[in-house]
């Protein structure tokens, strides 16, 4: 058994939490690079230059890459063989949370739902967590911006609707958002599950790098076809039209019941921000 103590995962979390919202990751700016150089639309190329522009600003000034810093999202995978110890789980990642937007001085944003009063230090933070094998603590932090967010949804669609039911719910909801997430996103669809399996699904399925391949085949076709569709809804960069609407889908799937087909799409915008520390 290892020992894992609650300081070690404050001070991790504090860090994730500025390096996520000022940096953003290498593939993403591979991947709008890579976009700005197919790109039609001369208005989407300047929109594409400005993103990448804003990064490097960010990144130089260590200065948050938007305005909306997010909500503290953790997805922490713990090995079986690991003992947490020196206090609370929870309240070590929440004090992690305070003193990264605290010290990074980035917005706080979230409140009562009821009120709509401020809570002050961005807590709590919405921890989803997973037992897997080994001894190793994985931390990811990806903050959630809700622009994006609320252009989100969960269907749960009868049998009958079928892989094309839920086909053209993911690419109409990529419609109807518009410019609203601020494209190029990177659309996270959870398939099958149950109706909160496969919201968590696709949130996670933001995490993978852009430019990977699905490990199964079935599914990296089916997110090829999907973001050949979405780009050519003719949205664009920021909503102001071109062909990048889209830089990634990526899709995660788990059996369901014989009744239902839950189809889960979280959007993501061009600031696809997450960092992760393994302890």
């Amino acid at each position: 058994m290892r020992t894992i103590l609650t300081d070690d995962i404050t001070a991790a979390v504090r860090n994730l939490c500025i390096q996520a919202c000022t940096i953003l990751g290498e593939d993403v700016i591979k991947r709008i690079t890579d976009a700005l150089g197919a790109e039609k639309s001369p208005t989407g190329r300047m929109a594409l230059e400005k993103i990448i522009e804003n990064a490097q600003i960010a990144a130089t000034e260590n200065i948050p890459l938007c305005q909306d810093t997010g909500m503290a999202v953790i997805f922490l995978e713990i090995g079986q063989d690991v003992h947490v110890a020196g206090g609370s789980l929870n309240e070590a990642i929440n004090e992690g949370v305070r003193q990264g937007y605290e010290d990074g001085y980035l917005r706080k944003s979230t409140l009562d739902p009821i009120t709509r009063i401020n809570l002050g230090d961005n807590t709590p933070a919405v921890i989803h967590t997973e037992i897997v094998p080994g001894d190793k603590f994985k931390i990811t932090f990806a903050p959630k911006g809700f622009g994006s967010e609320n252009m989100s949804r969960v269907m749960m669609f009868p049998p009958s609707a079928g892989i094309e039911g839920a086909k053209d719910f993911i690419v109409q909801r990529v419609i109807e958002s518009g410019g609203n997430p601020c494209p190029p996103i990177v659309v996270g669809v959870g398939l099958g599950g149950t109706f909160e399996k496969s919201a968590i699904m696709a949130k996670k399925a933001l995490l993978r790098p852009l430019g990977s391949r699905n490990p199964d085949p079935t599914l990296d076709e089916l997110e090829k076809e999907l973001l050949k569709k979405i780009n050519a809804t003719g949205i664009g960069p920021m909503g102001l039209g071109g062909n990048t609407t889209a830089l990634a889908v990526h899709i995660n799937s788990y059996p369901t019941h014989i009744a239902s087909l839950p189809v889960a799409v979280n959007i993501q915008c061009h600031s696809c921000r997450h960092a992760e520390a393994i302890l």
